[in-house]
């Protein structure tokens, strides 16, 4: 046996399933791609997470869509987080180029052009099904993480939370919030210290800062009602297939700091709600996270910590993880370590930082005597990848560098037109595009400060008609008795009593 014979062995080994797959491409050596050496990824072991990593125009999103599309077609629902833009042609299938059917030829496998079902959702100022979650939700610990406050500052969210519940005041929105912050250190202040201790208004003061900055990068829009129904992430259209929900995110690549709330907020109410799965056929869900740095970039250290325990946790609800990025190292090691499918595009090695990236990359993946893991990485073509997955048994499978298959679908965005009637479509746009404003902390609160201003006028009213009185009565007093006095003085003077004695004397003659 040569080493071509032994090499496509060695491949169809590595990636031959028993279950239900997703047919990747074909495996390549030295430029050529060998059919038979057919590189399927069990369907089984896409909630292990995975990455999709490769320089700027290597075919990461394709790489993406590819993916997408087929655990559509599986009944696998999918969420997209599309910040470029360019995934929304999922929706339409492909016009099916002459190029396209010559690659899969070379795969081994006929190009079929095929649509999924699309679902548009947005946080940001595009059109799409309206996401939302409440202060409430997400909780004084998660809101604590999202602002990096301190721990006294913790504390403070904590008892705001605990005052709300206990008197019944609901927290909807950060208008809630800054409302709450303001009344505990003013007019609620004695009330608050009575029943739950000490605040410092310097405190509330560092934590309503952060708020404001977390407004500036777009975060009101996503803090209010109708809050989200994660389940609605998982339906599925009439012929079985999952839907694939593109998340438009291209207005926030400026803002890190509302693209991480959201993240974290999704994943926590994903596990909170899904029940276990166990060891199941297929994932319940599948999210794609593209430029995933975003998450990364202004995360603190508890934040990561919180990103870190949710991305081993979730796997066992069913749902699969895939971060989308230019290089490996842009994802923190704790969970590049829990991802089990990894494809790699190719790396450019222009700078010494560039070549030690590489070195880092290629460290990432399993020994090959194929492949010199660190030189394939810079020669690798466009659509062209190294994969490492796992096989049923959870073990990590033989490294392939793979001439990938093409999209089914429309490698293009959608025309505004196209958009809007897809939009018009959405049977959840409905159920989530009303805006919602019903009485909360911040109206209940108002009324309340109103009521004890309305109150404390009325109080100060009457004791100031009171005084008055008090005032008038004392007068009137005064000038009765000054009056008495006056009389008295003139009665008993000595020129009164003797003209009262010198007409008694001539009467008495």
């Amino acid at each position: 046996m040569d080493k071509t014979e032994e090499f496509v062995e060695h491949i169809s080994q590595a990636y031959n399933p028993k279950g239900d797959y997703i047919h990747l491409g074909a495996a390549m050596l030295n430029d050529e791609t060998f059919a038979d050496a057919a590189v399927k990824i069990p369907l089984k072991t896409m909630n292990r997470h995975g990455l999709i990593a490769g320089a700027t125009g290597t075919g990461k999103s394709k790489t993406l869509q590819i993916l997408a599309e087929n655990l559509s077609q599986k009944g696998v629902p999918v969420l997209l987080m599309d910040v470029k833009g360019d995934l929304s042609g999922i929706a339409k299938p492909s016009a099916g180029e002459e190029f396209l059917h010559e690659r899969h030829k070379k795969l081994g496998f006929p190009f079929e052009s095929s649509k999924s079902p699309v679902e548009f959702l947005t946080i940001s100022e595009q059109n799409g099904v309206r996401l939302r979650a409440t202060v409430s939700e997400f909780g004084p610990i998660l809101l604590s993480r999202i602002l990096d406050v301190t721990p006294t500052q913790e504390g403070i969210l904590a008892i705001i939370f605990k005052y709300c519940d206990d008197h019944h005041l609901p927290l909807l929105d950060l208008k809630d919030l800054k409302k709450m912050l303001q009344y505990v250190t003013d007019e609620g202040r004695e009330t608050i210290e009575k029943e739950y201790g000490r605040i410092s208004s310097a405190s509330t003061g560092a934590i309503l800062r952060k708020i404001v900055a977390l407004e500036q990068q777009g975060a009101e829009r996503f803090f209010g009602e109708r809050s989200f129904e994660v389940t609605d992430l998982t339906r599925k259209d009439k012929k079985g297939y999952g839907y694939v929900n593109i998340m438009r995110l291209t207005d926030i690549q400026d803002k890190p700091k509302l693209f991480s709330t959201f993240m974290l907020s999704l994943l926590a109410e994903i596990y909170t709600t899904f029940p276990e799965e166990g060891d199941s056929d297929k994932p319940k869900l599948v999210l794609f996270i593209d430029e995933a740095h975003l998450i990364f970039k202004e995360a603190s250290d508890v934040l990561l910590d919180q990103i870190e325990s949710i991305v081993k946790l979730i796997r066992s609800k069913g749902v699969g993880l895939y971060f989308v990025t230019q290089n490996p190292t842009d994802v923190p090691s704790e969970v590049l370590g829990q991802l089990g499918l990894k494809i790699q595009h190719a790396l450019r090695a222009f700078t010494a930082k560039d070549r030690k990236a590489i070195k880092l990359s290629a460290e990432n993946y399993p020994i090959s005597k194929y492949y010199d893991t660190k030189n394939e990485l810079t020669s690798l073509g466009i659509g062209e990848a190294l994969v490492s997955a796992l096989d049923e048994k959870g073990r990590p499978s033989a490294l392939a560098a793979t001439m990938l298959r093409a999209p089914m679908s429309r490698m293009d965005i959608l025309s505004d037109s196209e958009l809007e009637e897809l939009m018009f479509q959405s049977k959840l746009r409905s159920k989530y595009n009303e805006e919602i404003d019903r009485e909360s902390a911040y109206e209940l609160l108002n009324k309340k400060i109103e009521e004890a201003e309305a109150k404390e006028a009325k109080e100060k009213a009457e004791a100031e008609a009171l005084e008055r009185k008090k005032a008038v009565t004392t007068t009137s007093k005064s000038n009765s008795n000054k009056t008495q006095g006056a009389i008295i003085k003139v009665l008993t003077s000595a020129t009164f009593i003797r003209g009262v004695m010198g007409v008694l004397n001539k009467l008495l003659k």
